[in-house]
């Protein structure tokens, strides 16, 4: 990786987390009229709790931006500034999370996440996909999914990358457990819904 200065690099990060902290599926909800999203279900501001509006296509279209600002942050910095994707990748995942916009609320980051992972490297971030889908035919628990991903997402970064892909993944994979606390607690006292449960 080229030498950076620590100004371009702190920029970079910072441009990710702005892009990262865009709510869209707040955004979508209020635009059809559907309130704020953070009012039902888990007041989460992702694809699954939009979900629980009955609006599917907007649910499907709140997952693909999530993904999509993950990739785009990731991508950007990846091609202007080779090795920064990283940087880029891992400020959109802080911003989803801690959202300058929501007074530093958020979602649990799971959709931004594999949409860094699919941007750096793709075999990385379609074998988390992979596992998400088994692991939801297997279990039916969208949640259990995300964290079995989320676990096996260091490996998979380290065997079809390399170290520093792994060590990003191993981050997130950290944030992303603790962000679920609430859902690993229902798990292990099996009350946590299962998909289409709800």
């Amino acid at each position: 990786m080229p030498e950076y200065s620590l100004l371009l690099l702190i920029s970079v990060l910072f441009s990710g987390y702005i892009l990262g902290s865009v709510p869209f599926g707040l955004v979508l909800t209020k635009l059809a009229g559907l309130g704020d999203i953070r009012e039902i279900g888990s007041g989460n501001i992702g694809a699954t709790n939009v979900l629980r509006t009955g609006n599917k296509f907007l649910a499907f279209l709140t997952l693909i931006l999530d993904i999509g600002k993950g990739a785009t942050a990731a991508l950007l910095a990846e091609y202007f500034y080779p090795g920064l994707g990283i940087f880029a990748g891992g400020g959109a995942f802080m911003g989803h999370l801690y959202s300058v916009f929501l007074k530093f609320q958020g979602g649990k980051g799971v959709a931004t996440f594999i949409g860094i992972l699919v941007a750096l490297n793709p075999l990385t971030g379609l074998a988390c996909i992979g596992t998400w889908l088994l692991s939801a035919v297997i279990f039916r628990i969208s949640s259990l999914s995300a964290l079995i991903a989320a676990t096996l997402s260091p490996l998979y970064g380290y065997y079809f990358s390399d170290l520093n892909l792994a060590l990003l993944a191993g981050i997130l994979c950290i944030v992303i457990h603790l962000k679920h606390k609430d859902n690993i607690i229902r798990l292990l006292n099996g009350t946590e819904p299962k998909i289409g449960s709800e």
